[in-house]
This record gives structure tokens, C-alpha cells and sequence, in this order.
């Protein structure tokens, strides 16, 4: 998978809440990746977004599909957690929901990146000599933080994959696909191919597997195992307890990940390419 970014944040409880935490892990550039400016293109050369996230406090959540102009939708989604009675909107609602609360509208084009169109331009000229593979096509900002209360969240947001139909929509703004969050059993959010993801409902399957007794090692690659032997679909999950354990798992070829706990910054990009620094 490309542009796959994955944070694990550990708080202590004077600072901010994980809520907070996760929601603003995309403000620090990394929606660059694919899931703001830079997000892949439509087979329309447009950009549209999805992006979710969930408290596991209470359970409230938010979500918005199909947005074209904004720069930041998980900061929309987080706005129809917080002040709708609803989770998730789509499109044109989203659009004017977005105006209606301030954020402001961006032309679309300014969302659009020269790479990109390099990779639109790739995927179709592959696809017509049938060589494409979705699954190679797609990429995925996610975050899951706990605090020391265990109060736990995730966020998700995505730009979907390169030459998607318009109007397509994937697992990320999907509660229990792109994501879950559940003080009871902990947060987790995924990434990796869309359909394969919404199938087997990924996200909750794997805290499913937590709740019966697995380890969440254990639970992230039997959900894993699962989609890739029910539907071929690989893809990569990060998942969080409330005690602060934590594991990553993917069954594609690279993930790129980062997870922060007691002062350490651990990260990643392959199976055996795993570095451990102090953070600053």
C-alpha cells in the first residue's frame, strides 16, 4: 500500500484528550500522504475524500463521504460528531453542513498535486493494457491514541484509490470498517483495500476477536487472515487497548507506521524494518 501513514499516541492526563489527540495528528502534515491536499484522483482527475472518527467514552462518532473542497475533512467529521445528532454525511450535505460551521470551501484543483496526475494517468493507461491492480492504488491517514484513564479514539481519513468512480466510497468513513473506538475493548483504524475492508468489516471483527480473549496481535492477523482468505483483500490495521498495548499488522507489502508510548518513538515501513528512537 502507498501513502499508508499510522500513529499510536499514549497521553498523560494533563494533556490533551485522545479524542483531541488523534483528530490532530492530521494537521501535522500528513494529510499530504493521501487524505487532504494530495489526495489520489477520480477517473474525473477530481479529488474527493472520506474520513471518520469515534470517543470511545460514549461512542459518539462522526463521518463525511464524497467531499470535494475541503482541506481537512476529519476536521468535518469531528464537527458532525460533535454538533449534529447524526454520524455521517455525505456529498452536498457535507459541503453545506461544512459552509453552515465555518469551514471554508478550497477550489478542487488546489487539492490536486502533479504526482498524482502522474498516477491517474498511470492507473488508466495500465488498466487499458489490464495490468491494473486496485489494490495497489490507494493509500490511508489513520490514528489511535489512549490516555492514562484509558479513554481511547481512532480518526481515519483517506483520498480512496486512483481512477475510483466518482461519487465511490470506501471503508474509511464506514464505523467499524475504516474504524472503531470502545473503552470497553480499545480503538483501532485500518487501512488497505476499500471493498475487501467493508466485506468483513474489519475493524470490528478485530476488536470482536479482542473481545473474546485474543491477544490484539492475535486478533489483528486472524481479522487479517480472514479478509485475505474470504475476499484475497490485504490490508493494515493498528489497534490500541486501554492499558496502552498496541500492536501493528498488515498483509501487504509495506505499511509505513509510527507508534509513540513512554518517551519512545517506534516505527516502520516492512516486515523486518522496525527502528526505536527517544522522542523529542
Amino acid at each position: 500500500m502507498t501513502a499508508s501513514l499510522w500513529l499510536f499516541v499514549e497521553l498523560e492526563c494533563a494533556t490533551r484528550s485522545p479524542l483531541v489527540a488523534a483528530a490532530c495528528c492530521f494537521n501535522r502534515g500528513l494529510v499530504k500522504l493521501c487524505a487532504g491536499h494530495g489526495s489520489v484522483l477520480n477517473e474525473n482527475g477530481e479529488v474527493e475524500m472520506d474520513a471518520s472518527i469515534m470517543n470511545g467514552k460514549d461512542l459518539s462518532a462522526g463521518a463525511v463521504s464524497a467531499v470535494r473542497c475541503v482541506a481537512n475533512p476529519i476536521k468535518l467529521a469531528r464537527l458532525v460528531m460533535e454538533k449534529t445528532h447524526h454520524c455521517f454525511l455525505t456529498d452536498q450535505g457535507a459541503a453545506k453542513f461544512a459552509a453552515d460551521n465555518g469551514i471554508p470551501a478550497i477550489p478542487g484543483e488546489q487539492l490536486v498535486t502533479e504526482r498524482n496526475k502522474k498516477r491517474l494517468e498511470k492507473e488508466k493507461h495500465e488498466k487499458c493494457a489490464q495490468k491494473s491492480d486496485p489494490q495497489k492504488s490507494l493509500g490511508t491517514v489513520g490514528a489511535v491514541a489512549v490516555d492514562c484513564r484509558g479513554n481511547v479514539a481512532y480518526a481515519t481519513s483517506t483520498g480512496g484509490i486512483v481512477n475510483k468512480m466518482p461519487g465511490r466510497v470506501g471503508d474509511t468513513p464506514c464505523i467499524g470498517s475504516g474504524g472503531y473506538a470502545d473503552n470497553d475493548i480499545g480503538a483501532i483504524s485500518t487501512t488497505g483495500h476499500g471493498e475487501s475492508i467493508l466485506k468483513v468489516n474489519l475493524a470490528r471483527l478485530t476488536l470482536f476477536h479482542v473481545e473474546q480473549g485474543k491477544t490484539l496481535e492475535e486478533a489483528a492477523e486472524a481479522s487479517l487472515g480472514y479478509m485475505k482468505s474470504k475476499v484475497k483483500g490485504v490490508g493494515g490495521v493498528i489497534v490500541v487497548n486501554k492499558a496502552g498495548d498496541w500492536a501493528v499488522k498488515w498483509t501487504s507489502a509495506s505499511m509505513p507506521w509510527a507508534a509513540a508510548k513512554d518517551g519512545k518513538l517506534h516505527s516502520g515501513i516492512d516486515l523486518s524494518d522496525t527502528s526505536i528512537t527517544d522522542l523529542p
